[in-house]
């Protein structure tokens, strides 16, 4: 099949990139088109303060509290000390890009994220997700899925996360895209929180 397809140029850095617990690969629409996003998390010693940064617009920053709040309510089911959360600040950081960072995309991969950096679980490389989260942890449908689809497979991705309400929008996507990915249907984030993270922690985190 790499024969056929040719060498995936992207893969690489998707991998360099989750190569530390606390960040996750998103899927985002463009108005030219799909591409990657990159959610970074990251925690110090503080009283429990959530920190965005990187030109978010007021309906991911809401996406971001959400996710907060949802891992506070469920840290003991993802077997988060509660302590880890209350006294640290955690800062969200999506690094500067061409994405418009606005939209009701971003909560299953916010969500991930920060599981990831609290429970020092990596995010699989070859993992690409998108859909919004309600404080309920159901993964709510969203946009764009043929632009996001066609970008993961650019990037290298081999499966993707995608909310179960969009399957309406599976014939839209290329018929060679699909045959390339895995795609798994979502309904809750702590499906997610499954597919995307590897099993054992990083001791070292």
């Amino acid at each position: 099949m790499a024969t056929v397809l040719g060498p995936q140029h992207f893969e690489n850095e998707v991998a360099s990139r989750v190569a530390l617990p606390g960040v996750a690969t998103g899927l985002a629409w463009t108005p030219v088109g799909g591409d990657i996003l990159f959610i970074e998390a990251s925690k110090s010693p503080g009283n429990g303060r959530l920190i965005l940064t990187g030109q978010l617009g007021d309906v991911m920053k809401e996406s971001a509290q959400a996710a907060m709040s949802l891992v506070k309510a469920r840290a003991a089911d993802w077997q988060i000390a509660q302590e880890s959360i209350d006294k640290s600040d955690i800062h969200i950081h999506i690094p500067a890009g061409a994405i418009p960072k606005d939209g009701p995309s971003a909560g299953v991969t916010l969500t991930v994220a920060l599981i990831s950096l609290l429970t020092g679980r990596k995010v699989r490389p070859d993992v690409a997700m998108t859909g919004e989260i309600s404080l309920r942890g159901l993964v709510l449908p969203v946009g764009g899925i043929k632009e996001k689809v066609l970008a993961a497979l650019r990037a290298g991705i081999h499966t993707v996360l995608l909310p179960a309400r969009n399957h309406r929008d599976y014939e839209e996507i290329p018929e060679n895209a699909r045959q390339q990915l895995t795609f798994i249907w979502i309904e809750r984030v702590e499906e997610a929180v499954a597919q995307a993270l590897v099993s054992n922690p990083d001791v070292s985190n």
